[in-house]
């Protein structure tokens, strides 16, 4: 009896202690106060903050990698904790100030705050507590992981908008999986991912090369010639030397006065490496030895819009969140990279004056005149925004000039996915295990005199370095922060992770897979939370949808894309990106293009006819099946047909799903 009795009164203490803990917590939480800063914080004072915070990061170029993934970064200033509504197209949740959380079996109330991912989140720390009915532990919610051991240059900008989000960073790696993988490279920086997303997509590296991405763009162009006039001309070469040659001469036959010139870029070139300016196909240095050098040469802009007398460029951060269904984000800041020398029209003279005709940092960095500045609106780099502002002040439309831009960046994307899908398809094959993709593209824009967007290049990979180096003392370097570069970058990446929460994907993917169309489901998502806002602690998305959300205006240039469908339903062989003999014949069936002037033996011909040619126009190309771009050469969407032709007219072209 007397140890039963102690029993119950150890037990009765226990449940006071309980009470009188939650009791102090809820006193605690009602009676602390928070200061609202505004949410617009001002550039100036983000700057201030970002050289503190570096300050910690700033050591010799040596020293750096050794400890460069240990740089300590401080608290940045937070937003508004009001919630506010915002002015983008993203799907997330409701937020609510403060809701109170029961904890069955005790008289607890925490107070918190609802995240977007719909998860309450504490104010301060949880302590477990014992249920007293049912025995269990409340939890919180399990932190995102995010393995960083692949991210190379992004990593001081990736380490910071983890921080931000308050996620699990694993710098290096992680037995078990992670939720996301973020590469540096590509998605084959890691080849033993099963699950979770990764930051890369299979193919994305091999289809932005400058040859693949003229090719991409010259189908559309075929297809849509008005639509696709934001790409400059292109010949590759050395394929197409004779027919680059021919035609220039062509032009001057017909008028001596014109002085065109034309811009050589290496296939796999980047940061400007390689690049020149020509006025005559002799001029070519694509033959070194032996050794054939691939390459494009495109007309060059002459007339760029100037600022302060200078050439610049821009550079977009593009997110592609999914290819099935296409999702397209545009961050709503941008990079402005200027010349370092008052542009002239090219002439033979200032041909080879890279810093006048060529906007590229990773050049224009090495100039005596490049100015680093800690102002977004001054300097050799600054943001898209200042540029804007600029332009406003002298009465242009800048609704008109960023809508010329995103159909740019939508109609690049869409060239672009039919290829994808079929990377993707033979990387992670259907049925089986593997990780989800997204990735952020850098797409680098020039506006032409008369404000048109012009199509430079695409970049997979774009640089996502907050710092640069600078010489302090002959042979010493220290990385500065880069104010403007933190700016733009860390917002991207941090809320890229935002759109791709785990517990977010799972809601977008419940709400795109109910009644209606993809795309509608995505926009009412979408919308909603523009109207209700996001986390309190975090600023308002610095993303944009731009795709679903417009998809009435372009859906119909998504042809090559219902080929790339039909492309992938006989392979064949999972895993596979080539249409074989047998593959072919299944297509030809079941199309029901076969009959008693076009038999099999005929259609075995016309194979080993189109691979062949296909072999000639590639030199590189070991493989003889068919692969993508053939099919999209000789499909009926994309060849008049006569009377010598095959009847593929009737081929059925399924709806994009």
């Amino acid at each position: 009896m007397s140890d039963h009795y102690e029993r119950v009164k150890i037990e009765l203490q226990q449940m006071k202690e309980v009470e009188n803990e939650a009791a102090a917590d809820v006193v605690q939480l009602s009676t602390a106060s928070v200061s609202p800063v505004p949410a617009d914080v001002s550039f100036t004072a983000r700057r201030d903050q970002s050289k503190s915070s570096i300050n910690g990061r700033s050591r010799s170029k040596s020293r750096s990698k050794a400890d460069g993934h240990e740089r300590q970064v401080n608290g940045k200033q937070l937003p508004d904790l009001t919630p506010q509504k915002s002015d983008y197209s993203q799907g997330q949740s409701r937020v609510i100030n403060e809701p109170n959380l029961h904890i069955k079996g005790t008289a607890r109330l925490l107070k918190g705050k609802t995240a977007a991912n719909g998860h309450v989140e504490s104010c301060q720390r949880q302590t477990d507590v014992k249920c007293e009915h049912h025995g269990k532990e409340a939890k919180k919610r399990r932190a995102v992981t995010v393995d960083t051991s692949k991210a190379k240059t992004s990593l001081e900008a990736l380490k910071m908008s983890i921080r931000q989000l308050k996620w699990k960073e694993f710098p290096m790696g992680r037995r078990t999986a992670c939720d996301i993988y973020w590469h540096g490279v590509s998605f084959h920086d890691n080849e033993n991912i099963m699950s979770g997303q990764v930051n890369k997509f299979p193919g994305m590296i091999e289809m932005l090369r400058k040859i693949n991405l003229s090719r991409a763009v010259r189908t559309m162009q075929e297809l849509f010639p008005e639509e696709y006039n934001f790409y400059p001309r292109s010949w590759i070469l050395p394929e197409e030397y004779q027919l680059f040659s021919s035609q220039i001469r062509l032009l001057k036959d017909n008028d001596s006065t014109l002085k065109h010139t034309f811009i050589v870029k290496p296939d796999s070139g980047s940061q400007g490496d390689g690049i020149y300016l020509i006025r005559d196909p002799a001029d070519l240095r694509v033959i070194s030895g032996s050794q054939i050098k691939q390459a494009v040469v495109q007309e060059y802009i002459q007339k760029p819009l100037l600022i302060d007398k200078l050439k610049f460029d821009i550079r977009l951060y593009v997110l592609v969140r999914s290819l099935e269904p296409l999702e397209i984000y545009i961050a709503k800041e941008g990079l402005s990279r200027f010349c370092t020398e008052p542009y002239q029209e090219p002439s033979q003279k200032n041909l080879s004056h890279v810093f006048m005709h060529l906007t590229n940092y990773s050049l224009n960095v090495h100039s005596g005149n490049f100015v680093h500045s800690d102002s977004c609106s001054t300097g050799s780099k600054r943001t898209f925004s200042s540029v804007l502002y600029r332009l406003a002040s002298k009465g242009v439309d800048i609704k008109k000039v960023w809508s010329d831009i995103i159909a740019l960046v939508i109609k690049t994307v869409i060239a672009l996915v039919p290829e994808l899908k079929v990377y993707y398809q033979a990387d992670i094959p259907l049925g089986k295990p593997g990780p989800t993709c997204f990735q952020i593209l850098g797409f680098d824009i020039l506006l032409m005199k008369n404000l048109k967007p012009v199509l430079l290049e695409v970049n997979a990979n774009p640089s996502m370095r907050i710092e640069h180096e600078q010489e302090v003392s002959p042979g010493v370097f220290e990385y500065v922060p880069s104010p403007v570069d933190e700016e733009v970058k860390v917002g991207v990446i941090r809320d890229t992770l935002r759109l791709m929460d785990p517990a977010q994907r799972k809601q977008h993917v419940t709400s795109s897979t109910g009644g209606g169309s993809p795309e509608e489901a995505i926009v009412v998502e979408t919308g909603s939370d523009e109207k209700e806002g996001l986390a309190d602690s975090l600023p308002s998305l610095c993303l944009k949808q731009v795709f679903p959300k417009y998809t009435k205006q372009f859906n119909y240039l998504r042809v090559v894309e219902r080929i790339a469908t039909i492309f992938l339903r006989f392979l064949g062989v999972k895993g596979t990106m080539r249409l074989g003999p047998t593959s072919f014949r299944t297509f030809i069936r079941n199309c029901k293009l076969s009959n008693s002037s076009f038999s099999m033996a005929s259609v075995d011909i016309l194979y080993i006819d189109i691979t062949r040619r296909w072999a000639g126009m590639v030199p590189d190309s070991k493989e003889a099946d068919l692969c993508h771009p053939v099919a999209v050469s000789i499909s009926p969407r994309t060849r008049p047909v006569g009377p010598d032709t095959p009847a593929t007219s009737s081929v059925p072209v399924p709806p994009v799903p």
